[in-house]
């Protein structure tokens, strides 16, 4: 599975991402749920009933008569209301548009998690297999080792101590391969829990990986933009807009509300007085209410509306230096891998040398068996740091556009061109 079929899997699959793309879904709404309050509302009402009772009249000569009074009655109202003036209903779809606005940059920055989160866990999974197949060749250089130092004590040309230090070398390095192999494991099943597919062979960083063909501009650019871009920022900010138009619609409470209302009825028998008589009849005008007192309901819900605005906006400060920070410690590490790994792989290089060259003095009784031991040990330790340095080294890419809010498909395939399938990995 390559880095971008994984991503297209996590797309799919990712409990997070499903997660905030139906929350996005659900946030988009708040600008329509807002804008209703603007816009007409039509209703319409019918009830039907039996009415049955008695009615006493009196006569002109003073003589009251007694009868039933039964009859069905139908009222059916058409009613509009528009609002004309309601400053809480416009600072409400103005709280709904940046509500709306919030959820969409919150959802690009989930989008933009996932696949560093994904690169993260290809990585890891990585790491842990090349941590098994060094354990693994250490173990088995160790073993042949083991079985040289036997063979030459049988002969009377080695020492018992070259062989229990051997033994003890290969004892340490069978539980590194166990505690390697557990290790892999749990990164496998993170990678397939985000991507939800089970794990048969990964990508592998080509042996001709170079860390100079990331182009890197000056610092100073990248905090413009983070500073403008970066989707947590952006989120905050658009919670800050939202927190003050929550303030004006509180506030809104002390406004009077004028709407236009006109309403259509249509009365077959509606009371004892028309019980046989049908009206139909349409009214229009305009309704004022003003707001006196509300027990100071008005007054606690604005005094909290600025109170949460206010702490909205301390928490953008906190975002942003928090953002300040991230984006200058994976612009550091961006730079300093570039050495680093320059440094690993001539580390590397001599780390090969010196066993050869540690081989042949014990040939000629210069060194001993430790001293082969230890370069071996050296060997594995600067290829597994060499390894861990380059997996960095393109993590800290993705984490660096992460925090300025650049992270983009291509920036995934950028990285995903450092590997090559297994078969063409020499």
């Amino acid at each position: 599975m390559s880095l971008l079929d994984a991503y297209e899997a996590a797309l799919q699959h990712d409990p997070s991402y499903r997660s905030a793309f139906h929350e996005n879904e659900a946030g988009q709404q708040a600008e329509k749920i807002g804008l209703a309050s603007l816009l007409p509302n039509l209703s319409i009402t019918h009830s039907q009933s039996t009415s049955s009772g008695t009615i006493t009249q009196v006569n002109q000569l003073g003589i009251s008569n007694t009868g039933p009074l039964n009859f069905d009655s139908q009222v059916s109202t058409l009613t509009l209301r528009q609002p004309l003036i309601n400053m809480e209903a416009i600072a409400g779809y103005r709280k709904g548009k940046a509500e709306a606005d919030s959820s969409r940059a919150k959802f690009t920055g989930r989008g933009q998690q996932l696949v560093v989160r994904l690169v993260e866990a290809y990585v890891e999974a990585l790491l842990a297999q090349d941590h098994v197949r060094l354990s693994e060749t250490q173990l088995n250089s160790l073993e042949e080792l083991k079985r040289i130092n036997e063979r030459m004590l049988q002969k009377g040309e080695g020492t018992t101590t070259d062989v229990l230090e051997t033994q003890s070398k290969h004892a340490i390095a069978q539980a590194r391969v166990i505690e390697a192999k557990d290790a892999l494991q749990v990164a496998q099943l993170k990678l397939e829990a985000i991507i939800g597919q089970k794990i048969n062979q990964l990508d592998r960083l080509a042996d001709t990986f170079s860390s100079r063909s990331i182009h890197l501009q000056d610092y100073d650019n990248w905090q413009a933009l983070a500073l403008d871009r970066n989707a947590e920022l952006v989120t905050q900010r658009h919670t800050v807009a939202s927190g003050k138009e929550e303030i004006r619609k509180s506030h809104a409470g002390h406004a009077p509300r004028v709407d236009l209302v006109g309403s259509l009825t249509r009365n077959k028998a509606g009371s004892f007085i028309t019980q046989d008589r049908d009206v139909s009849l349409g009214t229009i005008g305009i309704e004022v209410n003003f707001p006196l007192y509300t027990g100071g309901r008005v007054n606690a819900i604005t005094a909290q509306a600025k109170a949460n605005h206010a702490r909205a906006e301390a928490d953008l400060d906190a975002i942003t230096d928090k953002v300040i920070v991230e984006l200058r410690k994976q612009y550091n590490l961006l730079l300093s891998g570039v050495k680093k790994i320059e440094s690993l792989e001539l580390a590397v290089k001599s780390a090969e040398l010196l066993i050869a060259a540690t081989e042949k003095s014990i040939r000629g009784g210069i060194r001993i068996n430790l001293n082969l031991l230890d370069a071996q040990q050296q060997l594995h330790t600067a290829r597994r740091d060499l390894a861990q340095a380059r997996y960095d080294y393109l993590l800290a890419y993705l984490r660096l556009q992460l925090a300025a809010g650049t992270l983009v498909l291509d920036d995934l395939r950028n990285v995903a061109s450092y590997f090559i399938p297994l078969q063409q990995h020499k």
